[in-house]
């Protein structure tokens, strides 16, 4: 069941996604760039074209635990955020003065001129690969989210996952994170906080 939201029904789904930077520069190195992001998926959420019940942005990449709505399943949901989400990053790093500033929009228009796109900047990779996951594994769900949730402490950023402000940890243990999400309050809950003690 979902603490803030109707049980996901029988035969609902979810998806487990990485939108990965292409070449894996990176980009999210600066409070400023991943805060594009977290208002982002918030935007996506108060649309009504996603619900997210975990994530996490990386440096260069982010894992999304999302449902989407009947009829806009993931792929178009990953079209829609690399377009809205591509300039706006963009914008963010001329604002920021990035040193690495030149180097990042060559290697994005070289992207985009390989995939022959009339998109001049490619940002994010084109494929996700995303893995559904239904209601009858409920298993499988709280893995995806504990993944979600250890990478900043498997890349030695973070000593506990909700230490980490650029993920949806905080979520999980009482506290308020940046993005809105959908807390799932499955049996696994109590063992995601007991791994968080340790």
């Amino acid at each position: 069941m979902l603490a803030n939201d109707k049980p996901i029904g029988s035969g609902e789904a979810c998806y487990f996604l990485t939108l990965n930077v292409v070449d894996r520069i990176d980009v999210f190195t600066r409070p400023a760039y991943k805060q594009v992001v977290a208002d982002a998926l918030n935007h996506f959420v108060d649309l009504g074209q996603i619900t997210i019940y975990a994530w996490c942005l990386m440096t260069h990449h982010l894992h999304l635990l999302v449902r989407t709505p009947e009829g806009y399943g993931p792929a178009y949901f990953e079209r829609d955020f690399k377009k809205y989400t591509t300039p706006e990053i963009v914008k963010a790093i001329d604002v920021e003065m990035d040193l690495r500033k030149d180097w990042m929009i060559q290697r994005f228009e070289d992207y985009g001129k390989t995939l022959k796109r009339i998109e001049k900047l490619h940002l994010w990779q084109n494929c996700s690969s995303p893995l559904h996951i239904d209601s009858s594994q409920p298993d499988l769900l709280v893995s995806r989210i504990e993944h979600i949730h250890e990478n900043p402490v498997r890349e030695r950023i973070v000593d506990l996952p909700e230490a980490y402000l650029y993920s949806s940890a905080r979520d999980y243990i009482g506290g308020k994170g940046l993005v809105k999400v959908k807390v799932v309050n499955a049996q696994g809950l109590s063992k995601m906080k007991l791994m968080s003690a340790n």
